[in-house]
């Protein structure tokens, strides 16, 4: 019989032929599995007699007769994905892939090390590798009827129940909530959702002896781990919770254990833990009167609107364990209407994480947000999957579906791949958007405009949310801009290398806090160098912005206005931003105004983080000679200033060429403003900051201030034809022409001398309210927040 056993550096593997039982170094193998079936044997027949007399032992807790598999996978969704195979072209790609890699991992054998590494070592992407394993295999059990994966779940279940009981916490000690085969519970709560819908799919395929032995030492101790042993990680909200808490409940409906699935709905009734406890980056653990648990889950960090208070990058990653829980509680407990809770949240979830994308798929960069993660992950696929078959069909699913170019294997996948084959589908358009942020909605929000002519899309996104759980960001009415989706003025996401080992273990860098969380980083508005709320998380966590104006009703100048009133304490600023479309212009312009009202003196930057080639400015400006950083804390000691510049103009112009596209920076300046030409990367000696270009303006010791500025998208140039094309701001003048408490007005010249006027009633957004004021001795009359009259 060929083995496998555990070792600290390597592990031995077990062959195709026979993937029989793990056990320790240098005993016979046969002798031992002989002796420990035996054990097992005479156990069972004790737990027999045992229930004979009514007493029944804690390992074999009464079992409903429900059948299995009933999680993801149901026994008449069975059927009709093998009634079906072979006639649904996209079920059965997805098929051949899973079962050709599933295949590959047998023919290596199961591989068990003992753990020890950091997120992309060996032992880690090894563990993770098996669950992933577990729950292929599982499925291609059920749905090709084929012994081998039965037999490959089995053994390595079996070779797990072996190793676990002899496993102290993670030798790694980084975080403050260590796993046992990953450094971190969380790693270890992924491992148990995918390896109890494995366990869900063989579940009658494993003989009972070996089933007790799975149970008792493997699934049980483990889901008492990740909840009774681990209450700082499992009792909180977060999305790190409700891995933990779905974990639980997956194995719970598996065992069909009353008290442990009530546990992953409700958590746990005591905790020890204190009001006011952090996590090791800094987040809130427990605040007094927290509810737990999935359902707490549930309610608290998404909005009415489907909103996830840590942003699109980790609401993707915690949508499978949302989506595939209540998948198997609608299929094993039809009874909580899971699909129904809080209005369907769930589902409406989906759809907004649908709209937080560029025109490429790409999430948008709010908060901690690994750039490139997009609808083509894991995660999606299933919430695109359980989306359709669970909510009403919509066939606008099927459309991302096909562009995702696989299904899960399971009742949702097959539903979605008969709808495209079908012909249903329909497209999903992704329309200009404004979410609300909070379980009750009214925590702020987040906006998207979009302008779309054929296949050309330019794409707002405004954060006025609320802070975000331990992944937010100091950044309130911070922006990005996207043209096709690329990136034209970035949000600079996180600082961290997922998964890539010799990068700090593939862990959150110390950089992130040092820089990605902090305001400068972002651009928006830097009091007197400070980030908002002096970043104290416990400050932020309190405050969120408030939305003025969200009026996307004409699609020729569509409107965001949001009101921050606590970054600062006495600093009041409104950003208002308008995409706009006009006839002499090649693409809409994008208008940006920001004004400010403090009770004190004070220095403003505002930063403009750009890609590409600076080609012009119509400035004078001084080149640094020897690089120094901007400053000494709170993220500006990691730029360098490369240039600056004081204006004496009106108008200050910066173009620069990115991928094939102009871009021009046009904004209203006074004397004695200044710009700074910086670039990212001081203060980083294991260069763990990309070199990341930007300009900040800076207004110096002014109470009230106003910083007025349009970026402009135009022309092209193409490297192969090496044709240039309208690489020229189409604007002459930029200017302020009327501001008080109620009302701004911004004029605009192009070249051909055409002015345009934006006038916004800064404090009455009433839609129906008639405004008159005088501007330049001409008098202006209009109903609604803002006015655009014809150009002249």
């Amino acid at each position: 019989m060929d083995s496998c056993f555990f070792s600290d550096h390597i592990s031995h593997h077990v062959s195709a032929t026979d993937r029989g039982q793990l056990y320790s170094k240098n005993i016979s193998m046969t002798k031992r599995s002989n002796f420990k079936r035996l054990l097992v044997l005479c156990w069972l027949v004790a737990v027999l007699a045992l229930v004979g007399t009514g007493q029944t032992p804690k390992p074999t807790e009464t079992r409903s007769a429900r059948s299995h598999p009933g999680l993801v996978l149901t026994k008449d969704g069975v059927k009709q994905i093998r009634s079906n195979l072979g006639k649904v072209p996209l079920f059965d790609a997805s098929l051949a892939d899973i079962k050709a890699e599933v295949d590959s991992e047998i023919r290596l054998g199961i591989v068990i090390p003992i753990p020890k590494d950091f997120s992309g070592g060996f032992t880690h992407e090894r563990h993770k590798r098996n669950y992933l394993m577990l729950e292929k295999a599982g499925v291609l059990y059920q749905i090709l009827d084929d012994k081998k994966y039965g037999v490959y779940v089995r053994d390595m279940l079996l070779a797990y129940a072996r190793l676990y009981p002899t496993l102290p916490l993670h030798p790694q000690t980084r975080s403050y909530s260590r796993g046992k085969l990953f450094w971190q519970t969380l790693n270890d709560a992924n491992w148990l959702v995918s390896a109890s819908q494995a366990y869900d799919c063989v579940y009658e395929f494993i003989s009972p002896a070996d089933r007790v032995v799975i149970e008792k030492d493997l699934f049980r101790p483990f889901a008492d781990f990740l909840s009774i042993g681990s209450p700082q990680f499992f009792n909180r909200v977060h999305n790190h919770s409700t891995w933990g808490n779905v974990a639980v409940g997956m194995i719970a409906l598996v065992m069909d254990d009353a008290e442990l699935l009530d546990r992953a709905l409700n958590g746990l009734k005591e905790d020890g833990l204190t009001a006011g406890m952090k996590d090791n980056d800094g987040g809130l653990i427990k605040k007094e009167g927290q509810k737990t648990g999935f359902l707490a889950n549930v309610d608290e960090p998404f909005s009415p609107d489907g909103y996830y208070n840590e942003g699109p990058y980790y609401q993707r990653y915690a949508m499978y364990p949302f989506l595939v829980f209540a998948q198997s509680l609608q299929n094993k407990r039809p009874d909580l209407k899971i699909f129904e809770h809080k209005n369907g949240i769930l589902l409406k979830a989906v759809n907004a994480l649908l709209n937080l994308t560029k025109s490429d798929g790409e999430f948008f960069a709010l908060n901690d947000s690994q750039k490139g993660m997009s609808i083509y992950s894991r995660e999606l696929v299933s919430a695109v999957n359980i989306a359709y078959l669970f909510g009403r069909r919509d066939p606008a699913l099927l459309s991302i579906a096909r562009k995702q170019g696989r299904v899960q294997l399971d009742n949702s996948g097959m539903a979605v791949a008969l709808g495209i084959k079908s012909g249903l589908e329909k497209p999903f358009e992704k329309r200009s958007i404004d979410l609300s942020d909070g379980p009750d909605g009214k925590q702020g929000g987040v906006a998207v405009i979009r302008n779309k002519k054929n296949d050309d899309e330019l794409a707002l996104v405004l954060k006025y949310t609320s802070h975000g759980s331990s992944h937010g960001h100091y950044d309130k009415l911070s922006f990005s801009y996207y043209n096709n989706g690329e990136e034209v003025l970035q949000d600079y996401g996180l600082s961290r290398f997922v998964n890539i080992e010799q990068k700090g273990g593939g862990n959150y860098l110390k950089e992130n806090t040092t820089w990605a969380k902090q305001t400068i980083a972002h651009n928006t508005i830097v009091q007197n160098e400070t980030s908002h709320f002096g970043g104290d998380f416990d400050t932020g966590s309190k405050y969120h912005s408030d939305r003025y104006l969200f009026d996307v009703s004409d699609p020729k100048v569509q409107i965001i206005s949001a009101i921050e009133n606590n970054a600062y304490p006495g600093t009041r600023f409104q950003r208002t931003m308008a995409m706009i479309e006009e006839d002499s212009f090649e693409k809409p312009f994008l208008l940006d105004i920001i004004q400010l009202d403090s009770k004190t003196p004070n220095q403003y930057d505002l930063p403009f983080y750009y890609f590409g080639q600076i080609k012009s400015a119509n400035f004078k400006y001084e080149s640094a000679k020897a690089l120094e950083p901007l400053g000494k804390a709170n993220g500006y000691q990691h730029l360098w200033k490369e240039g600056n510049a004081i204006f004496g103009t009106e108008n200050a112009k910066i173009s620069w060429l990115n991928k094939g596209s102009y871009y021009t920076l046009t904004s209203a300046t006074q004397a004695g403003d200044e710009a700074m030409f910086v670039r990212l990367g001081a203060n980083d000696p294991e260069f763990n900051l990309r070199r990341d270009p930007g300009i900040i303006f800076r207004k110096k010791n002014v109470q009230k201030a106003t910083f007025v500025s349009v970026l402009e998208t135009h022309g092209s140039y193409n490297p192969v034809t090496e044709a240039s094309r309208n690489s020229y701001s189409s604007i002459d003048s930029l200017k302020i022409v009327f501001e008080d408490e109620h009302y701004i007005a911004v004029e605009m010249k192009n070249k051909a001398g055409v002015t345009s006027l934006f006038v916004l009633s800064t404090k009455d957004d009433r839609p129906t309210q008639r405004h008159n004021i005088e501007i330049s001795g001409r008098p202006y009359n209009w109903a609604g927040p803002y006015y655009r009259p014809a150009l002249k």
